[in-house]
């Protein structure tokens, strides 16, 4: 799931995790009583709204530092998505709302907010489009985190997670309607986890080497063009599920290798 944040003075940031998901906050999160089928909610009609300018602002929280967005324009991101619910009902979300989740919304790292997005599962082809009003998910590799009816409408909710793709909405255009029953993906997407991007080869050629001896599993090592020229990526895979890269991220971080990324392609 997530941990929950607010906007914040740096003097309160250690009281903002001790009471929103961090070492402090021990209430498990999960479905509302019944667990309900939501999958008929309707879609969030973006319309334009004003950024609130408070969470333009670069955060910190647990040691990492994000720096949102100025524009939404032409963004898409694939990754895994998580749901939240029960725990953070009714609680202030980032933009200084409640959160409902009844609601078609999200919770974004870096996204302006409020904006819209439509949110394609690429493992069963659903699709929703969601108000994005809340900060998190800060649990390991995920990229969005979506209400319990999002989740619900995505055919998410047993496993808690999906594969899925972000796409950003221009509010000044209109949006086609979500369909229900759009068909499954042909090919879902197979997961890597990137341990990192080298320029030098021989340090590409190291890093995989230790990983085949200590790991015992498949090393890629893939050309890719970046910001600061040619390099050379270092990735683990494919995997067979979320929680297994899960679990490989762990053990990357006991064997002293952080900020392992996960992929989808």
């Amino acid at each position: 799931m997530r941990t929950e944040w607010r906007p914040f003075a740096p003097l309160l940031l250690s009281a903002l995790l001790a009471g929103c998901g961090g070492s402090g906050d021990t209430v498990r999160d999960g479905a509302p009583d019944g667990y309900p089928d939501l999958s008929h909610t309707p879609d969030a009609v973006p319309r334009a709204e004003p950024y609130r300018k408070g969470t333009l602002r670069p955060y910190t929280v647990a040691g990492h530092t994000y720096y949102p967005l100025r524009s939404i324009q032409g963004f898409v991101q694939r990754g895994v998505a998580s749901w939240y619910g029960r725990k953070f009902q009714g609680r202030r979300t980032a933009s200084g709302e409640r959160f409902d989740m009844y609601a078609m919304t999200a919770a974004h790292r870096r996204l302006p907010l409020p904006c819209y997005v439509r949110v394609r599962n690429l493992e069963n082809g659903r699709s929703v489009v969601v108000r994005v009003n809340d900060r998190g998910p800060f649990y390991g590799n995920r990229i969005i985190d979506l209400s319990y009816a999002a989740a619900s409408k995505l055919g998410m909710l047993g496993r808690g997670t999906a594969l899925v793709e972000i796409r950003a909405i221009d509010s000044r255009r209109p949006v086609a309607p979500t369909r229900r029953t759009d068909t499954a993906a042909r090919h879902s997407p197979r997961i890597y986890v990137q341990v990192g991007a080298f320029d030098d080869p021989d340090n590409a050629q190291r890093m995989a080497t230790r990983l085949q001896k200590e790991l015992r599993r498949t090393i890629h090592i893939q050309p890719a063009d970046s910001p600061r020229g040619h390099v050379l990526r270092v990735q683990i895979g494919p995997l067979a599920s979320v929680e297994i890269a899960d679990q490989l991220v762990d053990t990357l971080e006991q064997m002293d290798i952080h900020d392992a990324q996960l992929l989808l392609r």
